[in-house]
């Protein structure tokens, strides 16, 4: 018997879709409509994989640099 890596995988079904979001051990995130495509790309690890930052904030336009002055200028 082998023994348990730790490692997680998760594939959710988009309801409504035909849509499926996996999230990789690593962090990173991939959505398909094609299982296999998902199943490759999980197993691809690292290939193709890039970890979310859990230290940004989803916003619309990405992250926000600090030292960028915001705003339009005037």
């Amino acid at each position: 018997m082998t023994s348990p890596t730790g490692e997680i995988y998760r594939i959710d079904w988009l309801p409504g879709t035909d849509v499926l979001h996996g999230t990789c051990h690593c962090g990173a995130e991939h959505s398909a409509e094609d299982p296999i495509e998902m199943w490759e790309w999980m197993l691809g690890h690292p290939e193709g994989h890039t970890p979310r930052d859990r230290n940004v904030a989803d916003v619309p336009n990405g992250p926000r640099d600090p030292n960028v002055p915001q705003g339009n200028g005037s």
